[in-house]
């Protein structure tokens, strides 16, 4: 029972348990948000019965009502007594913190959504003040950023010697079908020589080796993936600095079947050279392979 590790994070409502729960996910916990705590024993045993598969767990669990506070201590003793490797971590702010942060995003405090916000927050901190005493870890949120939190939260739960690498993902696009929501870097390879206008190549696609070669034996071509190599391997660091455990990196000829597929490609084998998961996907490389592209 010892393989099971879980942080159960509490606090404040404001004080950060959203971006908290996301910082976990990020490290590699399962995580689960808004857990009722009834539910805590019942869960820790199906996390065990997946027999290692989940071996590290942390939980969003939200107590504000006092009649919850008995079974959840009780639960929480009796997991802790079967040697399970647990922590409680409690998120709190200053008042004017959390009043900032409610005004900010509009929202009414959940205790007292019809009155002013400091009383809600100081109902909250009174009713959460013997939450607060059990708790393994308390942290204060107010002064710290987004940035502070991953790195905190690294610092103290990040197994291992050497820190998890950023999953890279790659996926192709044509221009003329539209451009990828949700990505991080954007390549327009349109410059390079497009396969469509050979009659042997256009209805080959940029995987295939004879399209690859025409592309690449150009050295406009060579000196643009010479930069694009030297351009990553900077830039790449510098997202992982800022805790980024994912980059979205998108690459766009106008048909999204030869040149960005060439290109991307290439860029999948040199990545996975420098340590790095790779996930490729080709939007639109089977479209039909009529017009320009």
């Amino acid at each position: 029972m010892q393989g099971l590790r879980l942080v159960i994070i509490s606090g404040l409502s404001g004080s950060g348990k959203s971006h908290t729960i996301k910082c976990f996910e990020d490290l590699g916990f399962f995580c689960v948000d808004n857990l009722p705590p009834a539910l805590l024993p019942k869960f820790a045993e199906l996390c065990l019965q997946r027999g290692g598969e989940v071996s590290q767990v942390a939980l969003g669990i939200d107590i504000r009502e006092r009649g919850f506070f008995g079974d959840f201590f009780s639960n929480l003793d009796k997991l802790k007594s079967l040697d399970y490797r647990i922590e409680l971590v409690f998120l709190e702010a200053r008042d004017e913190i959390l009043v900032r942060r409610f005004s900010e995003s509009r929202r009414p405090h959940p205790l007292l959504p019809n009155s002013p916000i400091l009383e809600g927050v100081r109902l909250e901190r009174e009713r959460l003040h013997e939450l607060r005493e059990r708790a393994d870890r308390i942290i204060d949120t107010s002064d710290l950023t987004v940035h502070d939190l991953k790195d905190l939260f690294a610092h103290n739960y990040l197994n291992g010697d050497q820190p998890r690498r950023m999953t890279i993902s790659l996926v192709t696009f044509g221009f003329k079908n539209g451009v990828p929501f949700d990505i991080d870097l954007l390549f327009d390879v349109r410059f390079l020589r497009n396969p469509n206008f050979v009659a042997a190549l256009q209805p080959r696609t940029g995987d295939d080796p004879k399209v690859r070669s025409y592309i690449f034996e150009d050295p406009v071509a060579q000196g643009f993936l010479a930069h694009l190599e030297t351009l990553l391997k900077f830039l790449i660091p510098q997202f992982e600095r800022e805790r980024r455990s994912y980059l979205t990196i998108a690459v766009g000829c106008t048909g999204g079947r030869h040149r960005s597929v060439a290109v991307a490609s290439w860029l999948e084998e040199r990545l996975e050279g420098m340590g790095y998961q790779i996930t490729l996907r080709h939007r639109d490389m089977n479209q039909s392979p009529s017009g320009l592209h």
